[in-house]
C-alpha cells in the first residue's frame, strides 16, 4: 500500500490542521494587509499582504501540489493570470496563441502586440502545417488552451513539447476547461500551468481569481516577483472561497462531466444540431488525444445550430435550468452565446477564421439532475427546429 495519498485526498485536506494557535481544523483567514517586524531589522515570514499572505499561500500551496509543479502564484484574476506570464516576454519576441481562444485573451494578446510588447501569431494550432510554420520562427512563448475556448480543440501537448525542447521556447498551457483532476499539463512538459480559478477550481461563481504554476523554481520567482511588481496578487477573502471550493473539486468534476457527456450524446442525433464539439465523442477530431492526455472529457461542450442565429436565440430563450451568463465552472448550469458574448471583443473576420458563427451556443454542465438538464435542452433543441426552417438549406460557418 502506497504512503501517498491521492489527489483527490490532498485536495479535500489542503491547509486543514494548520492553525497552531488555536487548533482551527479549516485554516484561518488572513484578512491584515500588514504585519508587524519582530523588532528594528527582524522582519517576519510576512510583511504586506500585496507581496505575501498566509491565506493565498495555503491556496497556492494546494495547486502546486495538484498539478505538479514547484510553485503557484495566485492572482486576482484570471487575466491577471495571463497577464502575468506575458511578462517573460521582450519586445521582438514571438508570441503563439490559437486563433479561437477565449475572447479575452484574443483582447489582451493583440492588445500587447499593437503596443510593440511582442509579436503575435494566432493560428488553429491543430493544423501540422501552420504548427510547422510558426515553429521554425523560434517563438518565445507558446499558448496553448487545451482544449480550446469555444471550440474544443485538442492539442497534443507531449508531441508539441518534444518539439520545443531544443528552443528557448517556453510552453504555457490554460488548464481551466479540465482542471488538474482531468488535466496535469507538467505531466506533457509544460512549463507554466495557468488557471482561471474563478471557474471550476472554485466552482461556485462567488469569486474571481487565477494562477499560475510554475515547473522550476526560476519561473516560480520569476512570477512572484512580477506579481508582487506589478500588483497582480490575489486577495486573501478570495483565496479562502477558492480553497474551500477546492475542497470538492473531485467530486463536482465527475458530476459536471456526467452532465455533459449526457448532453452531447443528445445533441449529436437532434435535428437542430448542424455540430458538437465534445471531445468525448468517438468521432471528435481530437478525441484519441484527449483520451491519451485527459482524464476525462470535462464539463463543457458547444452546438452548432443548423439554423444560424435565429436558432440561438431561441434556443437560449426556451432555457429553463441554463442561466444566460458568461463564465463556466460552477454548480449552476450556464449556457452563452460565443458570437455575441465571451468573443464579442473579437472582429468579425477573426471569428470566421477560427471558425466561430452566430449559431454556436456554449454551453457549462452544471451538478443538477441530468434528467432536468437533458429535457431542458431537448426541449430547447425542439425550440430552435421553427428557425432552422429559415435556412432550410443549411449553414455555412462562412455565410
Amino acid at each position: 500500500m502506497s504512503n501517498e495519498p491521492s489527489a483527490q485526498t490532498l485536495t479535500v485536506r489542503a491547509g486543514l490542521e494548520s492553525d497552531e494557535q488555536y487548533g482551527a481544523v479549516v485554516p484561518p483567514l488572513h484578512l491584515s494587509s500588514t504585519f508587524t517586524y519582530e523588532g528594528y531589522g527582524k522582519p517576519r515570514k510576512y510583511d504586506y499582504t500585496r507581496t505575501a499572505n498566509p491565506t493565498r499561500d495555503a491556496l497556492a500551496e494546494a495547486l502546486a501540489e495538484l498539478e505538479g509543479g514547484v510553485g503557484a502564484t495566485v492572482t486576482s484574476t484570471g487575466m491577471a493570470a495571463i497577464t502575468l506570464v506575458c511578462q517573460l516576454v521582450d519586445p521582438g519576441d514571438l508570441v503563439i496563441a490559437p486563433n479561437d481562444c477565449y475572447g479575452g485573451t484574443f483582447r489582451l494578446l493583440t492588445g500587447f502586440a499593437r503596443r510593440g510588447l511582442f509579436r503575435l501569431e494566432l493560428i488553429d494550432q491543430t493544423d501540422a502545417a501552420e504548427l510547422d510554420r510558426v515553429l521554425a520562427q523560434n517563438p518565445r512563448l507558446v499558448w496553448v488552451e487545451t482544449p480550446t475556448n469555444p471550440l474544443l480543440r485538442i492539442v497534443d501537448l507531449r508531441k508539441l513539447s518534444r518539439r520545443l525542447l531544443d528552443s528557448d521556447a517556453l510552453l504555457a498551457v490554460d488548464n481551466t476547461f479540465l482542471s488538474p483532476v482531468l488535466q496535469r499539463p507538467i505531466e506533457f512538459g509544460a512549463d507554466l500551468v495557468v488557471h482561471s480559478t474563478t471557474k471550476y477550481l472554485n466552482g461556485h461563481s462567488d469569486v474571481v481569481g487565477g494562477a499560475v504554476v510554475a515547473t522550476t523554481a526560476e519561473l516560480h520567482e520569476q512570477m512572484q516577483y512580477w506579481a508582487n511588481a506589478i500588483g497582480l496578487t490575489g486577495a486573501p477573502f478570495d483565496s479562502f472561497l477558492t480553497l474551500r471550493g477546492l475542497r470538492t473539486l473531485h467530486a463536482r468534476m465527475r458530476l459536471h462531466e456526467e452532465n455533459a457527456a449526457a448532453l452531447a450524446d443528445l445533441a449529436v442525433g437532434h435535428a437542430a444540431v448542424r455540430r458538437v464539439y465534445y471531445p468525448g465523442l468517438h468521432d471528435h477530431p481530437g478525441h484519441t488525444v484527449a483520451k491519451r492526455q485527459q482524464r476525462g472529457f470535462g464539463g463543457m461542450l458547444s452546438l452548432e445550430l443548423a439554423g444560424r442565429e435565429p436558432a440561438a436565440r431561441a434556443f437560449l430563450e426556451a432555457l429553463k435550468y441554463f442561466s444566460l451568463a458568461e463564465s463556466l465552472g460552477g454548480v449552476e448550469s450556464l449556457a452563452s452565446h460565443p458570437w455575441s458574448m465571451t468573443h464579442g471583443v473579437v472582429d468579425e473576420d477573426s471569428k470566421r477564421t477560427a471558425g466561430l458563427c452566430p449559431g454556436l451556443i456554449r454551453l457549462s454542465a452544471g451538478i443538477e439532475a441530468t434528467a432536468d438538464l437533458v429535457a431542458d435542452v431537448e426541449h430547447a433543441l425542439d425550440c430552435a427546429l421553427d428557425a432552422v426552417a429559415v435556412a432550410p438549406d443549411g449553414f455555412s460557418a462562412l455565410a
